[in-house]
C-alpha cells in the first residue's frame, strides 16, 4: 500500500506540473527554440540534395547532425514530444479554468466590506435623498455592472449595500486567446496529414505548354500529407505568358513579376474561361484553398546540335543559378543521335552528344574566361565543352541534370570534343561534322504549389487569438461596494469603496468618475458644522481614496 500510495502521489504530482500554465509557457518557448535548426539547416525533406552536400562539407559535425535528427526537425522525436506535451499541457491546465470560470459568472458579487475606508478607493457623501432613492441612484449609475443588492439585511442593521462587479471579460479573453491558440496547435498538425505541395519550372512566354494541376506526375517535385494520395488536387491549369525582373542598378533583384493565365475548367481549351493574373513575390495566385507562388527564375539555354546526315535535334533545358548575384548559371545537356545513323544500339550509345558549361546573361570576358556582370540578359553568352560518347541516357539510371556524371569522363566513356565560347548564332563543328549551334535562352520561372485546406482555419483562429489577448491586456477586474445609511444626525450617508483586482492602471480615474456623477445627481444637504464630513455640496472634497498606490487589502477589511 505504502508504494501504491507512493506511485499514486509521483503521477498525480507530475500531472500538476505538466498542467500548470507555467509548465505550457516554457513548453512554448521550448518549440520556438526547437524549431530554429529548421530555419538555420537544411531539410531532407525540403531539399535531400543540399543535406547530403552540408554532411559532406562539415564532416563529422554534419553526422552528428544527422543522428540528432537536425535535418528533420520538424518529423524528428524530440521535436514531435514537445508539441504533443503542449498540447496536453494546454488541455490541462484550461479545462479547470474554464470551470472555474463558469462558476465565477453563476457566483454573485462578495458581500460589501465592513469597513469600506481601508479599501484602496472609497468615498463618503451625504445626501437628503431618501436611502432608497439613494440606493437607486448608485444602482443606476453602476449599470452594465453585476450587481447584488441587500436591503436591511447587511452587516450594519438599517443599512442597503450594494455589491458590483465588472471585468469578467479579461478573463474570458484570457481563456479565449489560450484555446484559439490550442486550435491554431491542432491546424498546424492537422495541416501536415492533409496538405500537398509541388514544385515545377516553367519556361516563361507564350509557346511553352500550359501546367494542370491534375496528377503529381505533373510535378518535377512532389511532396504530400498521409492522407493525400494525389487524386483528389484542386484541378486548374496555368499558363506562363512572360516574366519581368526589376533590377537596381547594382544588380540587386527589386522585384520578379509574371503574367499568367488560368482556367479552373481543365476539360476545354476555350479561351473564354481563361483569367489573367498578374503574379509577383509574395502575391500568389489563388485557387480555392491552392496558391500558386512565383518563388524564382533563372535561364534555360537553347542548343541545336546537325547530325552529319542533316537531322536537328534542339532542346531547351533550365540551368541552375550558381552566382545569384549575376546569375551565371551552369548545366548540361544531351542529345541522342537519329536511330537510323546507328541501327546498333552499343555504337549509337557511343554517339551521344553531351553539353556542359556556363551561361551568362551580360556576358564578360576575361581573356577566354566567362563570367557574368549584370543578372539581367542583356548580352547572352555560354562558354560549354561539348562530349561524344556515352552519355548515360540509356541506362534507366537516374541522373542529375544540372551536370554530368564525373565517372563516365573518367572512365573515357565521354571524350571532350570542344571547348568554345559562343553567342547566339554562333556555333562549333566536331571532327566527324557535327554542328553543335547556341540559339539564345529563355528565362523560367519556379513555381510552387501549395494546398492547404486548414489555412483558413489557421488564420480564423489567430485572428481570435489576436482579440482574447486584447481583452485579456485591455478589460480590467474591478469592484464596487456602497453601504446607505442613516448617520447620527439623521441624513443619508453613501460609503463608496472600490478595489481592483488585477491591473491598477486607469482605475482610479474610473472610481473617481462614478462618485463624481453620484454626487452631482444626489441632492444637497447643507454641511453641519464641526461633523468633519464634507457633503454633495462640496464634490471637491467628496473622495478620500488613496489613489493607485496602493491596491493590497487585508482579508479581514473586506470580509
Amino acid at each position: 500500500m505504502p508504494r501504491t500510495a507512493a506511485v499514486t502521489a509521483f503521477f498525480r504530482n507530475a500531472w500538476r506540473t505538466l498542467t500548470a500554465m507555467r509548465t505550457a509557457l516554457i513548453l512554448l518557448f521550448l518549440l520556438a527554440v526547437a524549431a530554429i535548426p529548421g530555419a538555420l539547416l537544411p531539410q531532407r525533406s525540403l531539399n535531400e540534395g543540399n543535406v547530403v552536400e552540408y554532411i559532406e562539407e562539415n564532416g563529422w559535425i554534419g553526422e552528428l547532425y544527422d543522428k540528432l535528427q537536425l535535418f528533420d526537425v520538424f518529423g524528428s522525436w524530440w521535436f514531435t514530444s514537445i508539441y504533443v506535451l503542449l498540447f496536453v499541457s494546454l488541455v490541462g491546465c484550461l479545462t479547470p479554468r474554464c470551470i472555474d470560470l463558469v462558476k465565477q459568472l453563476r457566483t454573485p458579487p462578495p458581500l460589501t466590506p465592513r469597513n469600506l475606508g481601508r479599501l484602496p478607493h472609497h468615498a463618503a457623501y451625504r445626501t437628503t435623498a431618501t436611502p432608497e432613492e439613494a440606493a437607486g441612484q448608485v444602482q443606476r449609475a453602476l449599470r452594465g455592472w453585476r450587481v447584488r443588492r441587500n436591503d436591511g439585511d447587511g452587516r450594519v442593521p438599517g443599512t442597503i449595500e450594494l455589491s458590483s462587479e465588472r471585468g469578467y471579460t479579461r478573463e474570458v479573453g484570457n481563456i479565449v486567446f489560450h484555446f484559439a491558440l490550442l486550435a491554431l496547435l491542432i491546424m498546424f498538425a492537422a495541416g501536415k496529414f492533409v496538405y500537398a505541395e509541388g514544385m515545377r519550372v516553367l519556361i516563361a512566354n507564350e509557346e511553352s505548354p500550359a501546367f494542370c494541376n491534375t496528377t503529381p506526375s505533373a510535378y518535377d517535385s512532389f511532396r504530400a500529407g498521409l492522407l493525400v494520395d494525389g487524386t483528389d488536387l484542386e484541378q486548374f491549369c496555368i499558363k506562363i505568358e512572360d516574366f519581368r525582373a526589376d533590377y537596381l542598378s547594382n544588380g540587386q533583384a527589386e522585384m520578379f513579376t509574371s503574367n499568367v493565365r488560368f482556367t479552373e475548367d481543365v476539360a476545354t481549351t476555350s479561351p473564354d474561361t481563361w483569367e489573367h493574373y498578374e503574379m509577383a513575390v509574395n502575391h500568389p495566385l489563388r485557387i480555392g484553398s491552392t496558391r500558386v507562388y512565383l518563388q524564382g527564375h533563372g535561364f534555360a539555354p537553347t542548343f541545336t546540335v546537325t547530325f552529319p546526315n542533316g537531322e536537328t535535334r534542339t532542346d531547351t533545358q533550365h540551368w541552375q543559378p550558381t552566382e545569384l548575384q549575376t546569375f551565371l548559371s551552369s548545366g548540361i545537356m544531351r542529345f541522342d543521335p537519329p536511330a537510323g545513323m546507328y541501327p546498333d544500339l552499343v555504337e549509337r550509345r557511343g554517339q551521344q552528344i553531351a553539353v556542359q558549361g556556363l551561361f551568362a546573361p551580360t556576358a564578360q570576358f576575361d581573356g577566354t574566361l566567362l563570367s557574368s556582370r549584370f543578372p539581367r540578359m542583356d548580352d547572352p553568352a555560354v562558354a560549354i565543352d561539348v562530349y561524344r560518347g556515352d552519355a548515360g541516357l540509356d541506362t534507366g539510371r537516374p541522373q542529375s541534370i544540372f551536370s554530368l556524371e564525373p565517372d563516365l569522363i573518367e572512365s573515357g566513356l565521354l571524350n571532350r570534343e570542344a571547348r568554345v565560347n559562343l553567342r547566339p548564332g554562333e556555333s562549333t563543328t566536331l571532327a566527324d561534322g557535327t554542328e553543335v549551334r547556341f540559339d539564345g535562352a529563355e528565362e523560367f520561372i519556379n513555381i510552387q504549389v501549395s494546398e492547404d485546406p486548414t489555412q483558413i482555419w489557421v488564420g480564423v483562429f489567430a485572428a481570435v487569438m489576436m482579440g482574447g489577448l486584447v481583452l485579456s491586456l485591455m478589460v480590467r477586474r474591478r469592484r464596487i461596494w456602497a453601504r446607505v445609511s442613516i448617520d447620527d444626525d439623521n441624513v443619508t450617508r453613501v460609503d463608496l469603496g472600490g478595489l481592483a483586482r488585477t491591473d491598477r492602471s486607469g482605475w482610479g480615474s474610473e472610481f473617481d468618475a462614478l462618485r463624481d456623477r453620484l454626487v452631482a445627481e444626489s441632492t444637497v444637504t447643507p454641511v453641519l458644522p464641526g461633523d468633519g464630513l464634507p457633503d454633495a455640496a462640496e464634490p471637491g472634497h467628496t473622495s478620500t481614496s488613496r489613489g493607485d498606490a496602493d491596491d493590497t487589502v487585508r482579508k479581514d477589511d473586506i470580509r
